[in-house]
């Protein structure tokens, strides 16, 4: 189903569906051990995960997910404290599968990882992986964000994505945290 959408939104001429109406889901919300809920806030939660990496790590983690939040305000954070990686992943709806692109870290550094890269434009042959479905590439530092080629590949993802960002904020959503982890310093 279409949503209604007023006109000359872009989504509308795309024949996107409108992530925009604000739902019970859209609150924040987190999850502590597996199945059980955490009585500590997303941030709260956020700022523990980012905390277990060496400073250097850390601190890319923080200035790239600051650089998200800006230029993607009401994108969701769908966040996870994986076995592998700490991911933060941004999304026009708080479904893992309408991820756009994710950051990805472990104790050796930083990628910004797109879940459809497979099937984005990389003229410039950017994108790392031979996965079926995902790619990335490294961020060796938060600046890499505003590389244009980089840029471009967040701008194809969110143009190829089935929902459009909405118009109200987007929120922390902590969504699975592994009670075994590998090591998250060096």
């Amino acid at each position: 189903m279409i949503a209604r959408v007023k006109k000359g939104n872009p989504s509308a001429i795309a024949g996107k569906k409108s992530a925009s109406k604000p739902t019970a889901s859209r609150k924040q919300r987190s999850v502590g051990p597996p199945g059980k809920p955490s009585a500590a806030s997303p941030e709260t939660q956020l700022d523990s995960f980012i905390a277990k990496f060496d400073a250097p790590i850390a601190k890319r983690i923080r200035e790239c997910r600051a650089i998200l939040r800006k230029r993607f305000p009401t994108a969701f954070e769908l966040v996870y404290d994986n076995y592998n990686f700490f991911v933060i992943g941004f999304a026009p709806t708080d479904r893992p599968s309408s991820t756009f692109f994710s950051i990805a870290a472990n104790a050796h550094g930083v990628v910004l990882s797109f879940y459809w890269g497979s099937t984005l434009p990389d003229p410039h042959n950017i994108l790392q992986g031979s996965g079926s479905q995902n790619r990335f590439v490294r961020l060796p530092d938060s600046s890499a964000l505003s590389d244009p080629k980089i840029v471009a590949l967040m701008n194809a993802a969110v143009a190829q994505a089935k929902f459009s960002l909405g118009k109200d904020p987007g929120h922390t959503i902590v969504r699975s945290v592994s009670a075994k982890q590998r090591p998250r310093r060096t």
